[in-house]
């Protein structure tokens, strides 16, 4: 039995040609509006920082993803998001888990060059997770926090095919040239990594 083509409306057929109209220099931004839809990881909220706060490339085919690092924000979750969003700051991270539920948020696309690590080098080979708190209050570190940002970095780890151990999911306090010194004494990395490695 023969099947019917299907009929195009005509407001499918002007839609495609005015986008075969459109002048090449307009492509790259709508692909770029294409990506912001959706989050990477998929229980995650896409909350975009500026695209000043961060570099667009295409990795892993622009630069190898070998990496995740660990950072703790020093400010609450709505407060980091802000930071994020505002163009002035120059700083953005791929995700932010919040401390209370665990609650993921993308920021930057994993394609992307998130402005996290203080060494471009670092920035370009990792994936940034933050996490909402100060390390000096280990009671912002709670189960779910641990939990869920664990199940984050099997994904990215999977995805890239990181290795789940120290020598590839290291603390801000690892990269080289930093002053930082998160996630700080009181992260537990040992239950973090059995973590990641049962995720």
């Amino acid at each position: 039995m023969d099947r019917a083509e299907p009929r195009l409306s005509r407001r499918r057929l002007l839609k495609g040609a005015a986008l075969a109209a459109a002048p090449c220099a307009l492509l790259p931004h709508a692909r770029a509006v294409a990506r912001t839809r959706a989050a990477d990881y998929p229980p995650a909220e896409w909350q975009p920082a500026s695209t000043s706060n961060y570099t667009a490339s295409e990795r892993p085919g622009d630069y190898t993803i070998d990496r995740v690092i660990i950072h703790v924000t020093q400010e609450t979750y709505s407060d980091t998001l802000a930071i994020f969003r505002n163009p002035q700051k120059k700083v953005s991270a791929h995700y932010l888990v919040r401390s209370a539920d665990g609650h993921v948020a993308q920021c930057v696309h994993e394609t992307d060059v998130a402005w996290h690590a203080g060494n471009w080098g670092y920035n370009t080979r990792s994936i940034g997770i933050e996490h909402e708190g100060w390390v000096d209050r280990p009671a912002y570190f709670t189960n779910a926090l641990y939990e869920e940002s664990a199940k984050l970095t099997a994904a990215i780890c999977a995805k890239y095919r990181i290795p789940r151990d120290r020598e590839h999911i290291i603390g801000h306090y690892q990269v080289p040239g930093t002053d930082h010194d998160d996630p700080g004494p009181n992260w537990d990395w040992v239950r973090y990594i059995r973590l990641v490695n049962f995720a």
